[in-house]
């Protein structure tokens, strides 16, 4: 891949959709655009505005390659969202938002078709978080549209968009979907059982180079049109990319977005718990990875809306001193604790601040039982907006005991993300390191805090 150096990638958050323009020679982002990214509740169901995000895309490489040349193109999107395609490329149906409810109401159907937690690593889920369950309830409802449809995994839709070939991935077929072995690195018994495999576009790498740009997008934007598009991946594992080049295990890897995914590399063998929402990944290796994960960006939003973020030294002597505790789950159905109610301890007249740093450290707590519960060992690197949240980080080293290192990204998916269309490997992390904070008082807290979610 000689001479592509300025990766434009764009990445498709559940909250934002972005598109970042990553130097490969210094692994840093030199520009940034973002578009608040809400579903649309018109049509037959909650789905993805795409054609609002296709001009956005557009948009943004127009504009970012007038200022500093686009030498190839890479994408990584959320997971839990598979795109129904037809021949001419158009959509067979609207790209259905996970948070819908309704494949729910054939949650037994599909419970008596869907394999083992041991056979594919992705627990039962609700709403639509399962890909299986989204497509058997659009098949069901749909069945025509259905027919008649290439299934597409979500970065690969806009692969598909910028150069006309259509193609799948691993780690977004691996993503808690219901629909890949990742014991076998094929498609899962539940893909067979509903006739869906001469349905799904090739698997493809996420480092293949699908396609040069199409003429008429080139024409659009102002382009190369020997620009080259990379296959793409899913967005947690374009963190984790990185660091499974440059890093040595045991190490571990925490995505933050609407969703926090831990993913621990080299580390303690465990038995995982599918009622806690541990999972296995792939990665873009191919390689299965032990995996938890809570809507922490979600929570994050909830609890601070409206709210200031400020918060002094004294905050947080005085959050820990008092014990000020928020106990999961504010966002349910999900997470290591699914079936827990939120609930505030000893916060009666707490401060603005002491609230902001109480938040903090119950991320922290919660991102370290995710990290309990797949065995994580090493060093943990912090990627997304949490990295930069330092009540985050050190409450996070001193419940697990372990180094924590805030990554200096501003966009942690990206630079993976842009590692498809380099030869080298990347840097090591880089970033702000936090030991476990001395002194016996946030010891107290983080078991005041596991004591009370246990008592709860």
């Amino acid at each position: 891949m000689t001479g592509l150096r300025h990766i434009a990638v764009i990445d498709i958050g559940k909250t934002n959709a972005k598109v970042a323009l990553v130097d490969l020679a210094t692994s840093s982002e030199v520009a940034l655009r973002r578009v608040a990214n809400a579903a649309s509740a018109d049509g037959p169901y909650p789905h993805h505005d795409v054609e609002a995000l296709w001009a956005f895309i557009l948009d943004s490489l127009a504009a970012i390659h007038r200022e500093q040349r686009i030498d190839a193109i890479s994408i990584t999107t959320h997971g839990a969202t598979a795109v129904l395609v037809e021949a001419e490329g158009g959509l067979a149906l609207p790209v259905l938002d996970y948070e819908f409810a309704g494949p729910d109401a054939l949650a037994q159907d599909y419970d008596a078709m869907r394999p083992p937690f041991a056979e594919t690593g992705t627990p039962r889920l609700p709403v639509g978080l399962n890909i299986g369950a989204q497509l058997f309830w659009q098949q069901k409802l749909f069945p025509a549209e259905f027919a008649r449809a290439a299934i597409l995994m979500y970065p690969q839709y806009w692969a598909l968009r910028l150069t006309g070939v259509a193609a799948n991935e691993v780690t977004s077929l691996g993503c808690h979907t219901d629909l890949w072995n990742p014991w076998q690195a094929d498609f899962s018994s539940l893909v067979d059982k509903m006739d869906w495999r001469r349905q799904m576009a090739p698997v493809r790498p996420a480092r293949d180079r699908l396609g040069p740009i199409l003429p008429a997008l080139a024409r659009q934007t102002g382009l190369d049109p020997q620009t080259p598009v990379f296959c793409g991946l899913h967005d947690s594992n374009a963190s984790l990319l990185p660091h499974l080049i440059a890093d040595l295990p045991p190490f571990s890897v925490v995505s933050t977005g609407t969703w926090v995914v831990s993913m621990a590399v080299g580390c303690a063998k465990v038995v995982l718990d599918a009622a806690r929402d541990t999972l296995v990944n792939v990665n873009a290796l191919g390689d299965p990875v032990p995996s938890a994960r809570f809507m922490g960006g979600r929570e994050f939003s909830l609890l601070t809306d409206g709210k200031p973020q400020d918060w002094s030294d004294a905050d947080v002597a005085a959050v820990l001193a008092r014990k000020t505790l928020l106990l999961p789950s504010t966002q349910q159905g999900s997470g290591p604790y699914p079936r827990h109610a939120a609930q505030w301890l000893a916060a009666e007249d707490m401060t603005n601040g002491q609230r902001f740093t109480a938040i903090s450290f119950y991320l922290a707590l919660m991102t370290a039982t995710c990290l309990d519960l797949i065995g994580a060992g090493g060093p943990t690197i912090v990627e997304g907006p949490f990295a930069r949240n330092r009540l985050f980080t050190r409450m996070l080293a001193a419940a697990t005991a372990r180094a924590v290192i805030a990554s200096e990204a501003a966009t942690g998916t990206s630079i993976g993300a842009a590692l498809l269309a380099s030869d080298h490997g990347a840097v090591g992390s880089k970033g702000e390191r936090t030991e476990p904070p001395d002194g016996p008082a946030w010891a107290d807290y983080v078991r005041a805090w596991r004591a009370a979610v246990d008592a709860s």
